[in-house]
């Protein structure tokens, strides 16, 4: 075990009502560390994100890189993908609404930050669907909310009854659905242009227009995701670091 491996979960019962997060964290030395807490009101999405930040925040002092798994799209998707649209356009969605949990958000941000958002890898894994490390991160998410705090087993993994390696092959996200009353796509991640060699991103296709009409030889692309933006720049030949 090269990485310090982590499993997530929260829960709401009422959704909203009393919440609970549940978190496991093993380290390569051999350490269990079990965490959970509770919330009088919550969302199942606020416990999701509340589990997260705890468990990185118990981490703050041990040094290395993170194989960090979760049952939430919405929080993966979230911290991978939308958070950076959401921070340039000052926490707000592509329709201009607030963006939900923005203190959450923030402090998830935060914690990925200062940790390094390259040693964490995100893995999806589904809930309830015999994961060992998964469900014991539910079992305690779920006690919390409860109202039944479960001990917290912290010690060596040689005694801990859970197998934590039983990991599915795949953990990617599945693939994203179309949101809202009708079959349109999702928004934009950004859109971007290049004019005299510059490369510029922007947040609404209008400001993306007025950079480039009329301007000879100008380029201008609409990208999905993050992922999809890096390869628009790579194919024009420049690398991810260069937009304005």
């Amino acid at each position: 075990m090269e990485r310090i491996v982590v499993f997530t979960d929260g829960a709401a019962k009422g959704n909203p009502g009393p919440g609970g997060w549940g978190a496991v964290v093993a380290t390569p030395e051999g350490h269990v560390t079990e965490l959970g807490g509770a919330a009088r009101h919550a969302t199942n999405n606020q416990m999701e994100l509340t589990a997260v930040i705890e468990a990185l925040r118990h981490l703050r002092a041990t040094a290395g890189a993170v194989a960090l798994h979760a049952d939430s799209t919405y929080v993966i998707r979230g911290i991978t993908e939308w958070v950076h649209a959401w921070r340039r356009r000052g926490w707000t969605t592509a329709d201009g609404q607030p963006v939900s949990n923005r203190d959450l958000w923030e402090a998830l941000t935060r914690a990925v930050e200062q940790r390094g958002r390259d040693t964490i890898a995100w893995h999806y894994v589904r809930g309830h669907a015999a994961v060992p490390g998964n469900e014991q991160a539910d079992h305690i998410a779920t006690a919390f909310a409860s109202g039944r705090p479960p001990v917290l087993y912290d010690g060596p993994l040689l005694r801990y009854p859970i197998p934590l390696f039983d990991l599915p092959e795949d953990t990617a996200l599945p693939a994203s659905r179309p949101t809202g009353r009708t079959n349109r796509s999702a928004p934009p991640y950004s859109y971007l242009s290049l004019v005299n060699g510059r490369a510029m991103r922007h947040t609404t296709w209008a400001d993306c227009e007025r950079r480039v009409k009329g301007v000879s030889g100008a380029r201008f692309k609409k990208a999905a995701t993050a992922a999809d933006e890096a390869a628009i720049l790579a194919n024009w030949g420049l690398p991810p670091d260069v937009l304005e």
